[in-house]
């Protein structure tokens, strides 16, 4: 397991994932201030967010001003949730592997209450103490 290469990646993600929020953002915004703008945009955008850094490399040769926008409410957003996300990211995951787990137990437990293994059905019905109790 590469530890750095998976931070690379996850950094990447989140890079990207900022960027789509970025893009969200500006796209409200000149919903409200330019509509035909916004309608271009949104158009443009559609199946190329995917990569953020690619995204934005495109959306400058197309429309820098749009670009730079956008690199500029990332850059905002990032600045804001940073500090809370190494925390939240490890409670989430270890909020969610205990309901994970809880899940899972239920299941097997339930599973095993109402389906009995045939070798238990089979010692209930050769017990001796239950013989007896028939004569």
């Amino acid at each position: 397991m590469d530890l750095k290469q998976i931070a690379k990646e996850t950094a990447k993600t989140l890079q990207s994932y900022l960027t789509y929020q970025a893009l969200r953002t500006v796209l409200a915004q000149l919903g409200e201030t330019n509509p035909p703008l916004a309608h271009w945009l949104q158009n443009f955008s559609a199946g190329k967010i995917q990569d953020g850094e690619a995204y934005i490399e495109e959306l400058f040769l197309e429309k820098s001003d749009l670009a730079l926008r956008i690199m500029t409410v990332r850059e905002h957003i990032a600045a804001e949730v940073i500090e809370f996300l190494p925390e939240m990211v490890r409670t989430g995951i270890q909020q969610a592997n205990m309901e994970q787990r809880r899940q899972h137990l239920e299941r097997i437990t339930q599973l095993n209450l109402s389906s009995p293994s045939p070798k238990t059905e089979k010692q209930i019905i050769s017990d001796p103490n239950l013989d007896n109790l028939s004569n």
